[in-house]
């Protein structure tokens, strides 16, 4: 991939250049540990780094221009100055790789739970129907079946469009994408053009990002307005909305093109009935507005059935028939830390999941409930430099739907993490439990151990908040942690 400088200087139309523009530029990075010979180093300024002062580092790697909003004075480099650097980097790169974006049917979900058993699901049920899918989400970037690591819920937009030109050349009929608030808000997902936007749900979270749960909801509805967009070019735009949240109706006033709702409670396009919740599944019917298509499902839990509703929606938006739907359904095994059971020969269940936010951690307490023989044994955190107005809320809940409570570190980061339990506690000791254990332990690992030790035959053991992630993010290092493998050998040493 490459282009002339000139070319990208056309887009910006208040650029100040000093030096060669007709060169060739071979890459685009605004980290100088990506640059490539012939790059161009995009200068960022953030709030702890400023790209400006990594110049030298860029030059050395091999970069032959730098996009910079401040003056600084280089030698051997072409210098454009733009008022924002940030604005720039968001024209330039999509057309650096050709608009993958435009290439390639785009499905967005966004929300705060949900997202990526939603996106998997799809993929599943896209692939069934014989269409080359690509995922880009929480737990990796899937190439049909390649990996690659991730490091945001939705890249930058240079990495986006990076791998976005790679799934158009190796030629991926969809991109399915979970859409961060984040990546809305400070739109990553510059040069994408949606096909069809989901929304799963939305609870409190990132407050501390966005600020006010009115802004946080507006950042995802961004995703619905770029389906209106003006200068679209694909045809076939539709909103997939869960009618049973709270702010459906401030979705669905936010998009103009064809809507597509579920539910279990209220009216909608696609609803649920029938529900039966099972340890190791569920049974339900969908009625559409055709047919009724009865399901059973090999993953459990009320928000599964909203996560298959959703996706649903959106197969059935992209022209794909109700058989192939429930093939691709009632074959889908589970998603990496999404409810997923730790099984060692134990004679309880252990179960790994990712809920970080209240509403996750009510949602496995609550199935739990619902097929729970004995006690449910709760290990959950909150993590550090994160939204402090839900750890109270968390204390609350666990201690409102679990019989052993115990609250430990998640990534505490910068975060003193008693601190952190400090702010949890608040909650915890707000009500008045009766036969209910409460044990607070910093230390995660101890923390398992201590779960897997009180369990008995017929109890449940949930270990919340990190679920598929294989790290732990202290304050001056990040460590190997997976929650299924101390479990596993917590279980392994108790035998």
């Amino acid at each position: 991939m490459a282009k002339k400088l000139q070319e990208l200087i056309a887009l910006l139309l208040e650029a100040e250049i000093s030096g060669n523009a007709g060169q060739l530029i071979k890459g685009i990075a605004h980290d100088s540990r990506k640059v490539v010979p012939g790059a161009l180093f995009v200068c960022l300024t953030g709030n702890r780094v400023d790209g400006h002062d990594y110049i030298e580092q860029a030059r050395q790697a091999g970069a032959t221009a730098i996009l910079v909003e401040k003056d600084v004075a280089v030698e051997d480099m072409t210098v454009i100055k733009v008022p924002d650097t940030k604005v720039a980097m968001r024209k330039i790169t999509p057309f650096f790789y050709d608009y993958p974006g435009l290439k390639l049917r785009i499905i967005g979900v966004t929300g705060t739970n949900g997202k990526t058993t939603t996106t998997y699901l799809i993929r599943d049920i896209l692939r069934a129907a014989g269409y080359k899918v690509g995922v880009i989400g929480t737990i990796q970037i899937l190439i049909e079946d390649e990996t690659r690591p991730i490091s945001n819920t939705t890249p930058d937009v240079i990495d986006l469009q990076t791998v976005l030109a790679e799934m158009a050349e190796q030629g991926m009929d969809y991109v399915v994408m979970e859409v961060s608030s984040h990546a809305l808000a400070l739109d990553r997902v510059a040069g994408c053009e949606f096909d069809v936007g989901v929304f799963t749900n939305m609870t409190r979270d990132h407050l501390d990002f966005h600020g006010t749960f009115e802004r946080y909801a507006d950042a995802k509805a961004e995703l619905f307005r770029k389906l209106n967009n003006v200068d679209n070019i694909k045809l076939g735009k539709t909103a997939i909305i869960n009618t049973d949240d709270p702010i459906a109706d401030f979705m669905l006033k936010n998009t103009q093109c064809r809507k597509m709702t579920y539910g279990v409670r209220n009216k909608a396009s696609l609803v649920a009935n029938n529900i039966k919740i099972e340890s190791m599944g569920a049974h339900l019917v969908v009625n559409t507005s055709e047919e009724k298509i009865p399901l059973h499902l090999n993953i459990t839990g009320m928000f599964n059935v909203y996560n298959v509703l959703a996706a649903i929606g959106a197969a059935l938006a992209e022209g794909i028939d109700a058989s192939t739907i429930k093939k691709a359904l009632e074959s889908f095994q589970s998603v990496p830390g999404r409810f997923e059971v730790v099984n060692a020969g134990q004679p309880f269940s252990v179960i790994v999941d990712y809920a970080h936010t209240p509403d996750g951690l009510e949602n496995i307490l609550k199935t739990a409930q619902e097929f729970a023989r004995r006690r449910i044994i709760v290990v959950f955190g909150c993590g550090g430099d994160r939204d402090r107005t839900k750890r109270p809320i968390m204390g609350t809940l666990a201690m409102q739907y679990a019989d052993v409570v115990i609250a430990t570190s998640d990534n505490p980061r910068t975060e003193d993490p008693d601190t952190i339990l400090d702010e949890i506690e608040v909650g915890i000791c707000e009500g008045s439990y009766e036969n209910k254990v409460y044990n607070r332990v910093a230390d995660r690992r101890e923390a398992i151990y201590l779960a897997i030790g009180f369990a008995e035959e017929d109890d449940i053991v949930i270990i919340a908040g990190k679920g598929h992630e294989t790290y732990q993010i202290l304050k001056d290092k990040t460590i190997s942690f997976d929650d299924r493998e101390v479990a596993r050998a917590a279980i392994m040493e108790m035998k």
